[in-house]
């Protein structure tokens, strides 16, 4: 593992405050649990470059565990980054429009199918995340549940559009029962221009 030039710095999210359906006491405490990854990513990082100078990886127990967690803080992380930032206060509540809803049209037959799968995936039982990808080989895109930051995620895609499916996301807003609720005002706050901002082609 290369030296850390830097730690990694929390990004500050003050701007979403007065999202629709999301209150801003829900949306501070979802920020802290952000820092939260971001510090354990710099302290994982730290420990394991210390393990690297000492030359203590090679059978070693506590190398091979604190890399396995690796992928849990990073995209910790940065999935919680996407969320944040493919958000904004004074959202419409609107259709995409441009290149996204032309890509949207083009993969699932309609932006009404595509909306129908991608709510359908949002509102699953469990913990996680709800996310649409790029194929960056073809354009194409395809929705997609991720469990535990570092599962299920599709080699080599980009990341386009990211919605929260953790409870910490929503409750106490609503219930643990009334995701579907947590959705719709979800779909209030969307920032399109920063999910088109991702495509690749």
């Amino acid at each position: 593992m290369a030296e850390m030039s830097k730690k990694y710095t929390p990004r500050t999210y003050t701007h979403l405050k007065g999202l629709k359906g999301i209150s801003d006491g829900v949306l501070e405490t979802h920020v802290k649990l952000y820092e939260g990854y971001v510090n354990r990513l710099n302290k994982l990082l730290e420990s394991l470059q210390g393990l690297v100078r000492d030359k203590q990886t090679a059978g070693n127990p506590v190398f091979a565990e604190l890399t396995r967690r690796l992928g849990f803080e990073w995209n910790g992380m940065v999935l919680h980054e996407h969320y944040f930032e493919n958000l904004k206060a004074g959202g419409t509540g609107q259709e995409p429009g441009g290149k996204l809803k032309k890509a949207m049209e083009q993969s699932f037959g309609s932006y009404d199918a595509w909306l129908t799968d991608f709510r359908g995936i949002c509102t699953m039982p469990g913990i996680g995340w709800a996310m649409t990808y790029q194929d960056p080989g073809t354009g194409m895109l395809s929705n997609h549940w991720i469990g535990m930051h570092e599962e299920n995620h599709v080699a080599g895609y980009k990341p386009i559009l990211i919605m929260d499916a953790w409870e910490h996301a929503f409750v106490p807003d609503y219930k643990p029962t009334e995701r579907a609720k947590y959705v719709d005002a979800y779909f209030q706050n969307i920032n399109w221009d920063a999910a088109e901002s991702r495509l690749v082609k």
